[in-house]
């Protein structure tokens, strides 16, 4: 969840590493560092805080010049965030530094062995034994810097990505993964090092992307080299060409990541379904089902697995394959599924989502479905994740760089997926009408458009935020589809304004949450025309005869419920399935605006990363 920028070659890599550090902030915050190298010595800074803060420290202390450069922001694992235990980290000796992101679970056993033979440590991190374990294999097995790292690669248990530097070698930088990202730029007698392209995109095109137990030595003058660490064998460098660009992760005049990706979600959602949804030939085309058709269609049961928000987009395509495809699924915290000795067979279908594809957990559940026999189907965004890499097959959501913590249009752009997924075998089973199916079709075309409307709603949620910012405790309901939706909506407004929310199925309100609402309890209640409308009311009326201030999501028109809530913000109409598509708009404006207005950091929210890449 740490963030990693490396550069090596003929430019000043101070600007090059800390602008790629802005762009990787999303990843962790809480501290920065640099180690720069000028040919002589190297230069470190580091300091509490953001990157902006290591900016005016470095230009202050005048840590600016050097041709190499290696840059950190960390998300705490071992150690509080502070100056000390920021990266970048120096062996003992001062020869050797590293950057890494990831946990080293054994480092307290190779931690006292080393202080055994003389070692000391100034942080309380789990990285500075890691480079502390190599310096002690380099010179007591007299062997060169990428060998030292690969053998004491082979005794730490955990997850990485790392790079190291050796000051007596100022040609080279050693990297390499297991479970944390970790991409390598191929320039013009240059080379970049980070956890995705983004900080290397106006210099280069062409990315290698490493595998797990892999690890590359970047080398001035030549190919870079890479090797299994387990084995040794040499691997052939696969040079991907990026399809980023620099627009994509630029604010764009928008004050924040996480208001402008809100506004990408009918461009994203249009983009995920483009080639895929075709409406004037009647079909559903998706390589990485048809490939795998019999295999799906044959399953005994879906499990989906999945973290946080991915996880309600799964609860929601729980919903409509087993409406849609009449197929059992089952939806698992990927956290728990792993550790649970869950039951799979060879029948069974597992879908894993992830937006960055780098979840920890829901990797470890991957590899255990595998591990039983079960075929693994991933849907994530990043291209060449580690999930795309090591399911079956998969769709990827197209949603575009996600920056804002909080996720937005990858919610969005997973259920579109999961939802022409689900058409797609329920028409291959024979189990949705042809007319039916069109239906869907021509709604599915029109979401984006349907999101615009949703989006022209802004001014007035912003206005129904200013007069609930203040409030301590909000609750969510929903029903059937949109019971997922009112998870989502209080986890955006938990990570993002830091308000104790939380979402319930509406008929579960009458069973404990009953006894919170009173005058001072607001209650978002989505409550569509479609799918139990009139039980929803019902709630809603239970609600009003104990004064809870009541803010109804509605379709147009609605004035039933308008004239019993508080406010109502309306939404178009459409079919049942697709309606988490447009409900969820207005409560992330909802959540974005009240955060703004309570002076939180909305694209990077207090103890949260982006990418959960440890466990």
């Amino acid at each position: 969840m740490c963030g990693i920028v490396g550069y090596i070659g003929p430019r000043e890599a101070y600007p090059i590493v800390v602008k790629g550090l802005e762009r990787l902030e999303y990843r962790g915050y809480d501290s920065a560092g640099i180690v720069l190298f000028d040919g002589e010595d190297s230069q470190l800074c580091k300091t509490k805080g953001k990157v902006a803060d290591l900016k005016a420290k470095a230009e202050s202390e005048k840590v600016t010049k050097g041709k190499i450069g290696l840059g950190h922001t960390r998300w705490a694992t071992h150690g509080v965030p502070n100056d000390v235990n920021a990266h970048p980290h120096y062996s003992n000796s001062g020869n050797l530094v590293i950057i890494h992101n990831g946990i080293i679970e054994n480092y307290g056993s190779i931690k006292k062995a080393l202080e055994k033979r003389g070692y000391t440590f100034q942080s309380d991190t789990d990285t500075e034994v890691l480079i502390n374990l190599i310096e002690d294999i380099k010179i007591n097995q007299d062997v060169k810097l990428g060998k030292a790292v690969q053998i004491a690669l082979n005794q730490v248990i955990g997850a990485y990505a790392i790079a190291v530097f050796d000051r007596t070698k100022p040609d080279e930088i050693v990297a390499a993964k297991l479970g944390s990202p970790l991409a390598i730029g191929v320039g013009e007698d240059e080379f970049f090092i980070a956890s995705d392209a983004s900080p290397f995109i106006e210099f280069t095109n062409n990315a290698i992307y490493l595998e797990d137990e892999q690890m590359a030595i970047v080398k001035l003058g030549r190919d870079v080299k890479i090797r299994q660490i387990k084995g040794d064998k040499p691997v052939t460098p696969y040079v991907h060409e990026l399809q980023l660009n620099l627009e994509q992760i630029e604010k764009n005049g928008y004050d924040h990541f996480m208001l402008k990706e809100i506004h990408e979600q009918p461009d994203a959602i249009k983009d995920t379904y483009r080639g895929r949804l075709r409406i004037n030939e009647g079909i559903i085309k998706m390589a990485g089902i048809e490939d795998n058709l019999e295999k799906i269609l044959k399953a005994k049961r879906i499990i989906i697995v999945a973290c946080g928000t991915s996880w309600h987009a799964g609860l929601v395509a729980e919903y409509i394959f087993e409406d849609l495809a009449r197929i059992p699924v089952e939806v698992e915290y990927a956290s728990e599924f792993r550790y649970r000795n869950p039951v799979i067979t060879s029948e069974d279908v597992v879908i894993a989502i992830s937006q960055s594809g780098e979840t920890a957990d829901t990797l470890a559940a991957i590899k255990l479905a595998k591990q039983n026999g079960a075929f693994v189907f991933g849907v994530c965004n990043v291209v060449g994740s580690s999930i795309a890499r090591e399911a079956h097959a998969g769709a990827y959501t197209h949603a575009g760089p996600e920056i804002g913590v909080a996720s937005t249009k990858a919610f969005t752009t997973q259920i579109t997926v999961l939802t022409l997924i689900a058409l797609k075998l329920a028409q291959n089973k024979g189990m949705i009408s042809k007319t039916d199916f069109h239906n869907y079709l021509a709604e599915m075309e029109a979401i984006p458009a349907k999101v615009e409307e949703c989006l022209k709603v802004d001014d007035h949620v912003k206005y129904i935020s200013s007069v609930y910012k203040d409030s301590p405790n909000f609750l969510y309901l929903g029903r059937g589809y949109n019971f997922p939706v009112a998870l989502e909506g209080a986890l955006k407004l938990k990570e993002i304004s830091y308000i104790h929310a939380e979402g319930y199925p509406a008929a579960e309100m009458k069973h404990g949450p009953i006894a919170l609402i009173d005058e001072q309890m607001p209650v978002v209640v989505i409550a569509t025309k479609k799918g139990h409308y009139e039980k929803v009311v019902s709630n809603i009326q239970e609600i009003k005869s104990r004064k809870g201030k009541i803010i109804g999501i509605v379709t147009e028109g609605d004035e039933e419920v308008k004239s019993m809530a508080d406010f109502v913000i309306e939404v178009p109409e459409t079919i049942e399935g697709l309606t988490p598509l447009l409900t969820t708009i207005p409560l992330q404006l909802l959540s974005y605006h009240i955060a703004v207005m309570r002076g939180c950091n909305v694209d990077q929210p207090r103890n949260l990363a982006k990418s959960v890449t440890v466990e």
